[in-house]
């Protein structure tokens, strides 16, 4: 598949807005997911982890301006996301297998990221319906980070696994002439 820079630049700009489309619906229904990197994911499968990197930091740069400037800091997340879902794609191909294991990964690594994060900018509360856990693990005696990092993995078991599941059957139907060598 030969890259254009402009088919490269338009589908990072969907990504981008696919991004915060989902982000934006899922954060206002309390959702115990997020799907906030489901561009970011796709776009790293197909052009590889720099341009999925660049997707997902631009993707919290642009809702810190519109939406929330305290999206902004996890924009390490969304690039760290870019990041390994790039480079294993690139390594071991996005099969269903691979894509499945990107998840389990992205599940632990983005919570690891984040909690630090989101301590600091919101005082450990997730913004979904799983707020209640981190309230009662708070109550239970747990340590700040603990009873932050729980809910996160829960969600992110939801989230990142469901997006690279998406991103991979997404691929898998596109016709043979547009989609990257998925290997299966």
């Amino acid at each position: 598949m030969k890259t254009n820079k402009t088919r490269i630049i338009v589908l990072s700009a969907i990504a981008i807005a696919l991004n915060i489309v989902l982000g934006t619906i899922t954060s206002t229904l309390k959702l115990p997911f997020y799907l906030d990197v489901l561009g970011t994911i796709f776009i790293a499968v197909y052009y590889g982890p720099l341009y999925g990197a660049m997707v997902g930091g631009l993707t919290n740069i642009v809702t810190g301006i519109l939406i929330n400037p305290k999206d902004v800091p996890f924009m390490i997340v969304s690039i760290a996301v870019g990041l390994i879902v790039g480079f294993i794609a690139k390594k071991f191909k996005f099969t269903f297998v691979s894509a499945l294991i990107t998840g389990l990964i992205l599940s632990i690594v983005c919570p690891l990221i984040g909690t630090p994060i989101g301590i600091w900018v919101y005082g450990g509360l997730t913004g979904t319906g799983l707020d209640f856990v981190f309230l009662w693990l708070r109550e239970t005696g747990n340590s700040l980070f603990l009873s932050s990092f729980l809910p996160k993995v829960f969600n992110n078991l939801i989230d990142k696994i469901g997006s690279c599941l998406i991103v991979y059957f997404l691929i898998k139907s596109l016709p043979k002439k547009y989609k990257p060598d998925l290997n299966d």
